[in-house]
C-alpha cells in the first residue's frame, strides 16, 4: 500500500471524532458551496460532494436542507478559506485549513495557540510545499473490481486505489477532483464521500514526551470553531 493508504489509516479514527464539530464543519462547507455555485445540487458539483459527506457522518436530512436554505439568504455573511502554516515544538510542520467570517479573530486565535505551546506561526508558503495536496473519493465497491477500476481511473489522474471495509478509496492530485467526480457520476457509481487531504512528504519520529508537546498544540487548534482541518508531519 502507498502513502495515501497509510495516511488514511492513521487519520480516519481521529477525523470528525466529535459529531457536533463535524456538523459545524460541514455546515460551513455547505454555505461556501452554495455561495459559490447556487443551492441546486444537480447544478452544483461542489454542493453535491458536501451533501455526500454530510450523509457519510449521518447528518440529518433536515439539517442539510436548513443549511442550504440558510446559505441561500443573501444577508448571511460569507466564509473565507484561509490557510495557516507553522511549526509545532520539535520542528513539526503544521498546516491549518480554516473557514472564517472574521479573519482578524482567526489570526489572533491561531497565533495565540502557537505562542502558548512553544510553536511558531509561519509565513505563507513556509511549510505548504512539504505536503502533497490530494483529493480522495470513497465509493460503494459492490460489484466493482478495484484493480480494473484503478487502471481505468489512471486516465483521470488517480494515483492510488485501495479497498477496506468502508468501500473503495481513490486518491489523486488535488487538481484531478473534477475529472474523477464527473467520470464516477457518469458511470452511476455511488460516491459515499469525497474530500481533500494534505499528505506530508516526510514525517518525523518523536519520543512520547515530545509527541505530547505537539499533541497539546494540535488539540488547541482543532478545538477552534474556525478550523476545518489540521495536518502535520509528526509520525504517528
Amino acid at each position: 500500500m502507498g502513502r495515501a493508504f497509510e495516511f488514511r489509516k492513521t487519520r480516519k479514527l481521529k477525523r470528525w471524532a466529535a459529531m457536533s464539530k463535524a456538523f459545524t464543519r460541514i455546515g460551513k462547507d455547505i454555505v461556501m458551496a452554495v455561495k459559490e455555485g447556487g443551492p441546486d445540487p444537480d447544478a452544483n458539483s461542489k454542493l453535491r460532494a458536501v451533501i455526500q459527506n454530510a450523509k457519510a457522518v449521518n447528518m440529518p436530512k433536515d439539517n442539510i436542507e436548513r443549511a442550504i436554505k440558510r446559505a441561500s439568504d443573501k444577508s448571511l455573511g460569507d466564509y473565507k478559506e484561509v490557510l495557516f502554516e507553522g511549526y509545532a515544538p520539535h520542528g513539526i510542520a503544521i498546516l491549518i485549513e480554516t473557514a472564517t467570517d472574521n479573519n482578524t479573530r482567526t489570526v489572533a486565535n491561531i497565533r495565540s495557540y502557537f505562542n502558548k505551546c512553544n510553536g511558531s506561526l509561519g509565513t505563507s508558503g513556509s511549510v505548504e510545499f512539504m505536503f502533497d495536496h490530494t483529493c480522495n473519493f470513497t465509493i460503494n465497491g459492490e460489484g466493482i473490481d478495484a484493480e480494473e477500476l484503478e487502471l481505468e481511473m489512471i486516465d483521470f489522474g488517480a494515483e492510488e486505489v485501495f479497498v477496506d471495509e468502508e468501500g473503495i478509496h481513490i486518491y489523486a492530485p488535488f487538481e484531478s477532483f473534477g475529472a474523477i467526480q464527473k467520470e464516477l457520476e457518469s458511470r452511476d457509481i455511488e460516491i459515499l464521500s469525497s474530500g481533500f487531504d494534505r499528505i506530508p512528504q516526510v514525517t518525523k519520529e518523536l519520543s512520547e514526551e515530545e509527541m505530547a508537546d505537539v499533541e497539546k498544540l494540535l488539540e488547541k487548534i482543532e478545538e477552534d470553531d474556525d478550523v476545518q482541518n489540521v495536518y502535520h508531519a509528526m509520525k504517528e
